[in-house]
């Protein structure tokens, strides 16, 4: 692809910004209007949790194949299907009559949401070649989430309150409508110098592996051990035959070498872990806030302020510090302030005190504002251009995992805590050990960016970029590696 002026290079940044906003807007809309979808289709917890889970799973499902079909086809060609296909997804998510077809929708959604943040990171990674000025645009992408945290629950709980649930779909049309001719316009084409062949095995295995397990999470607190438990065995049993099948093809799905990387590999962890964290509190807040407090969608949207202008304020200041000094500091704070937000609602029930809510939301935001940029940076730092759209739909892939992951435990944790009583009832003693389980994802985050990004560490992933590149060129040449 050839070097763009500066300015071209921020308006392909926005455009791809664009794209990471609809897609996260999405989820942080939905939160807030859960308890409306709960009102209208009598939906129980576990309903709640798939209209959640069931689009992050499609979209960690599918990311990895979206991040190779573009190297492969062009990225700018499967950037725009994917909002196409989005766009199409929210318009029958606005008219499904029930909660099954909704989650069905949220499905299609998710299949068009797969082919835009890896394609858009990877636009992104092509088209910004300087490590200093590529970390600050990583930092601004990161922003975007912090600007959808703000801007989701304010405006969901207003469409909420003044139009209905449905119309939180309709705010997706003008923006990927956007997008899209934008694209068309002002994105230059690109993909790999060398075509990767496409994995439908490893593909598979990655689908049944999510899917069993979250299905096996999600149902446990209402279904019996004999109906849960041959899921969570397939799970494993897929894991075992992913890790065995991978290594032995030229051009997996999921190279496995990357994890020779020891901050490709803590980037991979931080990510399930992080967004795990996110999950499980925007949906036990949003419950609590309206179930238990009584709040509107509106002021339910305007108490999760608190954490969501921080996330927005704290993201592009860890993209400069991750392109001056590291990612150490950056995951440092993340991790440390993640953690203590935990421990305030887990020691002191924070939720119970105007004070310490407001605290505890504060810390989440600064945490989560800080953890993006490294993630992201560390996931395609190092890495071979050729195969960043692979490097890049990994670490999505990781965070939409951690998310779901997030949402089915902590949900199913509530789910065994509440039983047939009233969440207004029994829901800060339920929860609980939901917040002691983001306290340990905080702890997850701080100890691995600490052993991961040191001298030991960088000099694993050199190791590992050395080995890839002269893979690839043994490829080039026809020789086995």
């Amino acid at each position: 692809m050839p070097e763009l002026s500066h300015g071209r290079r921020m308006l392909v940044l926005a455009i791809c910004c664009m794209s990471l906003l609809i897609v996260s807007l999405d989820n942080t809309v939905l939160n807030v209007a859960l308890p409306a979808l709960q009102r209208d289709f009598e939906a129980s917890t576990s309903g709640l949790q798939w209209t959640i889970d069931a689009y992050t799973l499609v979209l960690a499902s599918l990311l990895m194949l979206a991040g190779s079909t573009a190297d492969r086809i062009g990225r700018r060609r499967v950037f725009m299907a994917g909002l196409v296909v989005f766009t199409l997804g929210s318009v029958l998510c606005s008219l499904a009559p029930d909660l099954t077809s909704l989650v069905v929708f949220r499905m299609i959604q998710a299949v068009g949401g797969s082919m835009l943040n890896p394609v858009a990171m990877s636009i992104i990674t092509n088209t910004f070649t300087d490590p200093r000025e590529r970390a600050r645009a990583i930092g601004a992408w990161g922003a975007v989430v912090g600007i959808s945290m703000a801007a989701g629950p304010l405006v969901g709980g207003l469409l909420v309150e003044s139009v209905g649930w449905r119309s939180i779909f309709w705010i997706n049309l003008p923006v990927g409508l956007a997008a899209l001719l934008l694209t068309w316009r002002f994105v230059p084409e690109s993909r790999a110098p060398k075509a990767r062949r496409p994995d439908p095995v490893g593909q598979f295995l990655v689908i049944v592996l999510f899917g069993s397990l979250t299905y096996a999470i999600i149902e446990a607190p209402h279904a019996s051990l004999t109906a849960t438990a041959p899921f969570a065995a397939v799970a494993l049993l897929a894991l075992l035959a992913l890790l065995r099948y991978e290594p032995r093809r030229r051009e997996p799905l999921i190279d496995l070498r990357f994890f020779r990387s020891a901050p490709f590999s803590g980037a991979t962890v931080i990510a399930v872990s992080a967004f795990a964290s996110l999950g499980g509190f925007l949906f036990l807040s949003t419950l609590y806030l309206q179930n238990v407090r009584g709040l509107s969608a509106l002021d339910a949207g305007l108490w999760m302020l608190p954490m969501a202008v921080p996330t927005f304020l704290c993201a592009p200041l860890s993209g400069r510090l991750v392109g001056s000094r590291g990612p150490r500091l950056p995951l440092l704070v993340a991790g440390g302030a993640m953690t203590v937000s935990g421990l305030l609602f887990a020691l002191f029930e924070a939720e119970t005190s105007d004070v310490t809510l407001f605290l505890g939301y504060v810390l989440f935001g600064v945490g989560f504002g800080f953890v993006n940029a490294p993630i992201t940076n560390t996931a395609v730092s190092g890495m071979p251009t050729a195969q960043a759209g692979v490097a890049s739909a990994v670490a999505s892939t990781s965070r939409q995992l951690g998310q779901a992951l997030g949402v089915a435990v902590i949900g199913a944790v509530l789910a065994a805590g509440v039983g047939s009583s009233s969440y207004a009832d029994t829901f800060v003693t339920a929860a609980r050990p939901g917040w002691w389980i983001l306290v340990v994802c905080g702890l997850v985050v701080l100890v691995v960016g600490l052993l991961t990004s040191g001298r030991w560490a960088r000099r694993t992933a050199e190791r590992t970029a050395e080995r890839l590149k002269t893979a690839e060129i043994r490829q080039d040449a026809d020789v086995p590696a």
